[in-house]
């Protein structure tokens, strides 16, 4: 087993490296600055494509994340060319917010604040001033955290809604992207506000932020972990009246892990016991959608009862570290062996090894899903983290 995971760790540092490679050398945008909106899956570049403040702070967060791995100067420099492209058109200077998306001449396209961006946005700018120290990147991080506790938190019932017009009223239409359904509250953007927060305190040891990430995992607790069920609650309403949505396996096992490990950081031993709790619930829950091949299902639908046959990119990304993780909780080869296999279809179906990046995803009969190589959601986030947790994961 030790030889398999010195061969998994080699696999994924040079899996990393490539994923480093393809996003360094083709999503530079020379002429407009920061980084190319889209990328389609024959990896010809869009032109005039809107560019997206999530996968612009998903970049940031890679490269950052990557060099304190790497030490590769390169991507410390791809990462301050990120945030200072989010810092100079992204982030709102008037109303403090970030703008959902920009035109590729750099205005402003989609203004909303979508609490999901700005979280996003957190993580990233945290992550950059870690390598960087640079004042301005935690100035910004800072003034979003802010933001989101005055406009998004729910004072009567807690958790957060999910969006607001560029000057923080009511907008009607909630939705991250048009699959989603249309509610206040969802697990989605509760997960990645926790994340933000957690990468936040990391650097800026603020009591106050403290307290906010406490209650959030509680709220996340109490509400989205399903203990019935292992599965995670995905809509509700203001006043946390649950509306039934589809079982996303990506979520699942991506929140088993990610929850434990902000708990960790809050050093409240009662929330980091009870998350390794659900770490392993969860993990045993996910395995419902596990194929025989070693891919992981991308959701299932519970009013039709069937599985949505497609396997994303994402979800194997997330599965690698959480089964990973409940192998480290429990010693159990058996999370061993479904990360080898995960792994073993990752590479088979998953990876363009001709080009480079990984595909969106397969179909039922592994025909490749004719959706972006890079794009408004196709980024080096998900993959570049599964690489970097396992490397540091796997002991030498």
């Amino acid at each position: 087993m030790s030889l398999q995971l010195k061969l998994l760790k080699s696999e994924l540092t040079a899996e990393l490296d490539s994923i480093l490679k393809y996003w360094s050398e083709r999503t530079i945008d020379d002429q407009n600055g920061g980084f190319v909106g889209q990328i389609d899956f024959n990896d010809h570049l869009i032109s005039n494509a809107e560019k997206g403040s999530v996968l612009n702070a998903r970049i940031l967060w890679t490269f950052s994340a990557s060099y304190a791995t790497t030490k590769n100067e390169n991507h410390k420099i791809l990462a301050e060319r990120a945030f200072e492209f989010l810092a100079a058109y992204f982030y709102d200077t008037q109303f403090g917010g970030l703008f959902w998306s920009i035109n590729e001449d750099k205005t402003p396209k989609d203004t909303k604040n979508q609490i999901y961006a700005l979280a996003f946005a957190i993580y990233g700018l945290s992550e950059y001033y870690a390598i960087s120290k640079n004042e301005r990147a935690l100035e910004i991080a800072k003034n979003l955290y802010s933001k989101i506790q005055e406009h998004s938190y729910d004072t009567a019932n807690k958790g957060y809604f999910e969006a607001f017009t560029r000057d923080w009223q009511a907008i009607d239409d909630l939705r991250l992207s048009a699959k989603d359904a249309n509610e206040k509250k969802t697990m989605n953007t509760h997960l990645h506000i926790i994340e933000g927060y957690v990468n936040l305190y990391k650097v800026w040891k603020d009591e106050k932020l403290l307290q906010d990430i406490l209650e959030l995992l509680k709220t996340i607790e109490q509400h989205f972990i399903n203990t019935e069920t292992g599965h995670l609650r995905l809509f509700f309403d203001e006043n946390w009246k649950e509306k039934p949505d589809v079982i996303s396996y990506g979520h699942d096992i991506e929140a088993a892990w990610l929850l434990q490990q902000c708990a960790e950081i809050s050093e409240d031993q009662t929330l980091i016991a009870n998350f390794k709790k659900y770490a392993i619930q969860i993990a045993e829950a996910t395995k419902e959608g596990l194929d025989i091949d070693g891919g992981l299902w991308y959701e299932f639908d519970s009013e039709k009862n069937e599985l949505i046959p497609e396997k994303h990119w994402w979800p194997q990304a997330e599965a690698l570290i959480g089964f990973y993780n409940a192998y480290q909780l429990t010693g159990k080869e058996e999370y061993l062996d479904i990360v080898f296999k995960i792994w073993k279809f990752t590479k088979k179906y998953m990876i363009d090894q001709q080009n480079g990046e990984w595909y969106w995803g397969v179909y039922q009969d592994y025909s490749i899903m004719k959706k972006d190589k890079a794009g408004f959601w196709k980024c080096p986030y998900h993959n570049g983290r599964a690489c970097i947790e396992l490397i540091q994961r796997i002991q030498d």
